[in-house]
């Protein structure tokens, strides 16, 4: 006797609705005068319609934690579809590696766009699927349609337009890389990046890049801040190769993505690493000592030595995803030990009296520029 199928029920967006604002008023008069309408003999009370808009789909509901997912996983014919990996996405065509190396390009099943997600892309690089390859005419073009995309682990999210926009997923470590100067240093975003990476469980490393710009004496109060939180903290130059070697040992074998402003050096890092990625680069804005965007979208990359790197584009503004002010103090490792020692349990940290987390400071044991980055992420900044 065949297994009975399982079904859920998946709430899709509106793709349909009515204007916001009534915009033909003189035609309305041409046509109609200014006769009111008669008055409605009935009313719709079903939860149809307007209200809701929902499809019941054969799938298994999966538990997805604090990763970000669609809370259930489809049934596909697997006798069909292929497992794959997702490369890149642009724009309504991801690319994806099939598992024996073949590329295809690959556009998302209806079903899966019309979903209603707090996501701004059901799909994002690093994503595990299944796809439906297409039989074309012309074998030196590879097609499909992604059917299922597989429960994620160690996502970099951020809000994005009020939605949650997932840079990368499926990683394992994270290497945030900052310039010692051209652009300048931006401790601020280092600190966001390291709470994502916390949350997200995905092991974390600060690299530090041009310092030949500096003198590395001047960088070492805040390397020894963040070493003594128990974070890998390494200082490099891709121009002189120094701390290049080191650089290449924290990726090989594993699963990294590496992120930062515009113009720090990622892509120099990983050209560097393996020459053969040949990532394209440019120098500075010399007038805003700012960055350009030469990478355009998160790539997934196999290494020449082994394992995949995300080189993802610059980040100039980057406020977390879900994560209420209340937690945020959680998040940094040097704040926890004092945070229960206030004597208001609901402390915020920013301006009552008798905080063990402001003595602290006060004091010398907390750094202040930490202090003030958590008063920026309290408070709301996305800066």
């Amino acid at each position: 006797m065949a297994k009975k199928k399982k079904q859920v029920r998946a709430s899709l967006r509106k793709n349909r609705g009515t204007r916001t604002r009534t915009t033909d008023w003189t035609q309305q008069f041409h046509e109609h005068g200014f006769e009111e309408a008669g008055t409605s003999r009935g009313e719709r009370v079903s939860g149809k319609g307007d209200l809701t808009r929902h499809r019941t789909v054969s799938g298994t509901e999966v538990d997805t934690g604090d990763e970000p997912g669609l809370g259930f996983r489809l049934d596909v014919d697997e006798t069909v579809c292929r497992p794959g990996r997702v490369l890149s996405v642009h724009g309504l065509t991801s690319e994806i590696q099939a598992d024996d190396g073949t590329l295809y390009q690959c556009a998302t099943r209806r079903l899966l766009k019309t979903l209603s997600t707090e996501q701004r892309h059901v799909v994002a690089a690093g994503d595990r699927v299944f796809f439906r390859p297409a039989e074309n005419a012309d074998d030196s073009v590879r097609e499909g349609v992604i059917e299922r995309v597989e429960p994620r682990r160690g996502s970099i999210c951020r809000t994005s337009r009020g939605r949650q926009q997932i840079i990368v997923t499926n990683v394992d470590q994270a290497v945030i890389v900052a310039s010692a100067a051209e652009p300048r240093l931006k401790p601020n975003l280092i600190d966001r990046l390291l709470v994502t990476a916390d949350r997200s469980r995905i092991q974390p490393v600060v690299c530090i890049n041009k310092i030949d710009l500096v003198d590395p004496a001047t960088l070492q109060p805040l390397v020894g801040v963040y070493s003594q939180m128990g974070y890998e903290v390494l200082l490099a130059s891709a121009k002189t190769g120094f701390g290049v070697e080191r650089f290449a040992e924290l990726l090989v074998g594993r699963e990294s993505v590496v992120a930062g402003q515009s113009g720090v050096g990622k892509s120099s890092l990983l050209n560097k690493v393996d020459p053969s990625l040949d990532l394209r680069v440019l120098p500075i804005i010399a007038d805003t000592q700012k960055g350009r965007h030469t990478t355009t979208t998160a790539r997934l990359l196999p290494l020449a030595r082994g394992g995949y790197v995300v080189d993802t584009p610059g980040i100039r503004q980057f406020q977390l995803w879900d994560v209420i002010a209340e937690e945020v103090a959680g998040f940094f490792r040097d704040l926890r030990p004092y945070v229960n020692r206030c004597k208001f349990p609901d402390c915020t940290h920013t301006h009552e009296d008798q905080c063990a987390v402001k003595d602290a400071v006060a004091d010398g044991r907390l750094d202040e520029r930490r202090y003030d980055s958590y008063c920026c992420l309290f408070a709301g900044d996305i800066d």
